[in-house]
C-alpha cells in the first residue's frame, strides 16, 4: 500500500491533542491517546500488513520540517507531562494518570526516539544536536554517541552491546547495554578528542553535554513540580529508554557478521537487521522498522528508506511494537523468534 508524506505527519501528530487534553483535563482524552498508541496502531498493522518497497519521495525541506516540529512537540509534551503527572493536572497516582503515563511514555519511546535517531544521522550539525538533545532529555544522551561510534560500525559483532546474541533474554540485555554502552561510548568520544589534539574535558566532548543536560533537566523538573516532578521525569525517561533498548534488541537479535581469515568483519549489509513490513507502525516510527536499509545507507532520510524483499533480508513475524511486547516474556520470545533466527541462518 503506498504512503504519502502527509501520512507520516498525521500518524505522528494525531495523538498530540488528546495527550494535551488528557494532561490538563483527564477523562476520555487520555484513553483515546492510549487506545491510538496501542490498539489502533497494532490493529491497522494487521489489516494493512504490507508496505510498498520503495521509499516515499519527499523534499528534504519537508522531512526536516517534520523532524524539527517533532523536536518541539517532544519538549513541550515532556514538560507538560512532568507538570501534570506530578499532581497539577492528571496526577500519576490515579487510573487516568497511569493511562496518561503509558500513552505519553509510548509516544516518547516510539515517536520522539525514532525522530532523535533520524536526526543524529543527519549531516547538519544543528540537526545532530537536536537529536542528541532529545536523547538527553530522556536521560539517555550517551546513546547518540554509542549509536554513531559503536553500533553503526560494529553492528552484529562482539564489539556492539546493542546486538543481542541468540538465547540472550531482554533482561540480560538491558543492564549490559546501558552500562556498557555508556562506558564504550565515552571511551570512543575520548579517543576521538585525542585524535583532534584535545582532552576529555574539552567543550566538544558530547558527554559533558549529555550529563550537564540531564542535570539541567532534573533541576528544571524540580522547579516546575518539586520532587514529584523529578520522580515523574525519571520514570518517563526509564520507560522511554526501555522501548529504545527493546527496539535494538528485537532488530538485531541473533544476527551476526561473519569474519574472514584475517579476522576482519564482513561489510554491513541488509542481512544484519530484522525488518517489519507493517504500514502503520512504520509511519508512527518514521520508518524505523526499515532497519536494514538504514544500516546500509545511514545517511538516507526516513522518507526514502526501502523495505527489502522477502528472502533478501530477515523479516520479523509481527510488527516491531508487537515483537517488543513479546520480548518482555523471555520464554514466549524464544518460542516465537528462535525458529526464525535458525531458519534465516540455515538459509
Amino acid at each position: 500500500m503506498p504512503r504519502s508524506f502527509l501520512a507520516f505527519t498525521l500518524a505522528t501528530l494525531f495523538p498530540l491533542p488528546f495527550l494535551l487534553a488528557g494532561a490538563i483535563f483527564g477523562g476520555w482524552a487520555v484513553w483515546i491517546a492510549l487506545f491510538y498508541m496501542t490498539a489502533v496502531v497494532a490493529g491497522i498493522d494487521v489489516v494493512v500488513p504490507a508496505l510498498s518497497r520503495d521509499g516515499e519521495a519527499a523534499e528534504d525541506e519537508e522531512a526536516d520540517m517534520l523532524s524539527l516540529m517533532l523536536v518541539g512537540v517532544h519538549f513541550f509534551l515532556l514538560f507538560l507531562m512532568i507538570w501534570a503527572l506530578s499532581g497539577h493536572g492528571t496526577a500519576l497516582l490515579s487510573i487516568n494518570g497511569i493511562a496518561l503515563f503509558i500513552a505519553a511514555g509510548l509516544y516518547f519511546g516510539q515517536v520522539s526516539s525514532a525522530n532523535a535517531h533520524e536526526l543524529i544521522h543527519r549531516g547538519s550539525y544543528g540537526m545532530r544536536r537536536a537529536g542528541s538533545a532529545v536523547y538527553t532529555s530522556l536521560l539517555f544522551g550517551h546513546y547518540a554517541s554509542c549509536c554513531l561510534r559503536i553500533h553503526d560500525p560494529f553492528v552484529g559483532t562482539e564489539r556492539d552491546p546493542a546486538s543481542a546474541k541468540m538465547g540472550q533474554t531482554i533482561y540480560q540485555y538491558l543492564g549490559r547495554n546501558w552500562l556498557t554502552g555508556f562506558a564504550i561510548g565515552l571511551k570512543a568520544e575520548n579517543q576521538h578528542l585525542t585524535k583532534l589534539g584535545a582532552d576529555r574535558w574539552d567543550r566538544r566532548n558530547p558527554f559533558l553535554q549529555y550529563v550537564g543536560g540531564a542535570v539541567a533537566l532534573l533541576l528544571l523538573s524540580l522547579l516546575i513540580a518539586g520532587w514529584s516532578g523529578v520522580v515523574v521525569c525519571v520514570l518517563l525517561s526509564l520507560f522511554a529508554q526501555l522501548q529504545i533498548l527493546l527496539c535494538n534488541y528485537v532488530q538485531h537479535y541473533g544476527l551476526e557478521r561473519s569474519t574472514d581469515e584475517h579476522g576482519n568483519y564482513a561489510p554491513v549489509n541488509v542481512t544484519h537487521s530484522w525488518n517489519a513490513p507493517h504500514w502503520m507502525s512504520s509511519l508512527l516510527m518514521l520508518n524505523m522498522p526499515r532497519h536494514s536499509d538504514h544500516h546500509v545507507h545511514p545517511e538516507k532520510r526516513f522518507t526514502l528508506l526501502d523495505i527489502p524483499a522477502r528472502g533478501e533480508a530477515p523479516m520479523l513475524p509481527y510488527s516491531l511494537p508487537v515483537m517488543s511486547c513479546i520480548a518482555l516474556h523471555a520464554a514466549q520470545w524464544r518460542k516465537v523468534m528462535d525458529p526464525h533466527v535458525e531458519a534465516w541462518r540455515s538459509a
